[in-house]
């Protein structure tokens, strides 16, 4: 009897599966939240010495008063002011980081929209410290996600970058700054709705890994700003609010995963495609809603209900809109399969013929 049952636990399968996901701890978001920034830091006992990465904007809307909290704390603070998101200013940071004599910090603040945001993440990733999201607008779910773009060589690379371990949104400050980049953090959301898909789509032909919980979270996050789009009003701290809350989600769906698949897909192709090839390419979450209408007809879905909830939160659904010209946008569709060839998606993983990608942005109004 011992026999025959250790015999049938040997062949049952072995469950091999492994997975660090890393989640902030610790999610501030309210009026006057920014104040709150010292006690979190207290809370997560991150060490004497902190770097404030933000640009000129953002260090005069927030940063200055992170500094001013921390100080009176107790805590050694650093600025360091960037203008943009490339690699050498993260090689700066990571070699003043690791020189005892004139760096020597224990965490890193990311205060402003993308670019501050994205170098703090990355520096705080490769010199292995702890990070703090401290966003001025709600324009993309990096803000919370452990993915960041950075320019190399005129070219954005996303890489593998650490999470934030505390997020501190003030919504007053988010909502005083300027709508459109709230409206392009709504459209960013948004086109989870066509990443999932394209997901679901690797799962069925490819067999690619999916997690359940994370698509269904993203899903789910993207199903409610489509559902509130007529409640995302310029100055609002309650929009501010639920946007913040979605793009922290979006994020987490992300770190579920163990990647940017369920918040990633054709319509962020698409995105990058006219970055590398438009004259002057718009916002990063504008371009990707634009993109979610397009992919949501390739992929036979509701793509008319796509394109009145990024009307209705006042971001663009058109070439004219994203300030583009119609051959920029149908060439970036064209080539789009070209980017992350390995992510499959819905225009699968070869240049797409012209007239499909002409017939699908007339017949989606795009151009």
């Amino acid at each position: 009897m011992v026999n025959e049952k250790n015999s049938e636990e040997e062949e049952r399968e072995e469950f091999d599966k492994f997975k660090d996901m890393q989640l902030p701890r610790n999610i501030v978001v309210g009026r006057e939240a920014i104040e709150e920034v010292g006690e979190t830091c207290d809370e997560l006992k991150l060490g004497e010495n902190g770097l404030i990465v933000g640009d000129e904007t953002t260090l005069e809307i927030a940063g200055k008063r992170v500094k001013e909290i921390l100080t009176d704390r107790n805590y050694h603070i650093d600025v360091r002011k960037i203008t943009d998101a490339d690699q050498e200013t993260v090689d700066e940071i990571v070699e003043a980081g690791e020189d005892e004599g004139s760096g020597d910090f224990d965490f890193l603040l990311g205060v402003g929209g993308g670019k501050p945001i994205d170098i703090a993440k990355y520096s705080s990733y490769l010199l292995d410290i702890p990070f703090i999201s401290v966003p001025t607008a709600a324009s993309h779910d990096g803000i919370a996600s452990g993915r960041a773009s950075i320019d190399r060589d005129g070219n954005k690379k996303s890489v593998p970058a650490h999470s934030p371990l505390a997020v501190v949104a003030d919504t007053g400050i988010i909502a005083d700054s300027p709508h459109r980049l709230l409206a392009a953090g709504c459209s960013d959301i948004i086109a989870n709705a066509t990443a999932v898909k394209d997901w679901e789509l690797a799962r069925r032909l490819r067999n690619e890994s999916y997690s359940t919980y994370a698509a269904n979270l993203s899903r789910m996050t993207a199903s409610s700003l489509i559902e509130n789009a007529d409640n995302i009003k310029s100055g609002s701290q309650e929009s501010a609010w639920l946007v913040v809350k979605a793009l922290v989600s979006s994020s987490v769906a992300m770190s579920i995963a163990g990647s940017s698949r369920p918040a990633s897909g054709s319509e962020h192709k698409f995105s990058h495609s006219l970055d590398s090839r438009a004259a002057n390419p718009a916002l990063h979450g504008e371009q990707c809603g634009v993109g979610t209408i397009v992919m949501m007809y390739f992929h036979g879905g509701n793509w008319r209900r796509i394109k009145e909830a990024l009307e209705a939160v006042g971001a663009p659904t058109t070439a004219r809109g994203l300030e583009l010209s119609r051959e920029e946008v149908i060439d970036a569709l064209i080539h789009a399969p070209e980017i992350r060839p390995e992510r499959y998606t819905i225009l699968g993983n070869r240049k797409m013929n012209r007239e499909a990608a002409e017939e699908a942005v007339k017949e989606t109004g795009v151009i």
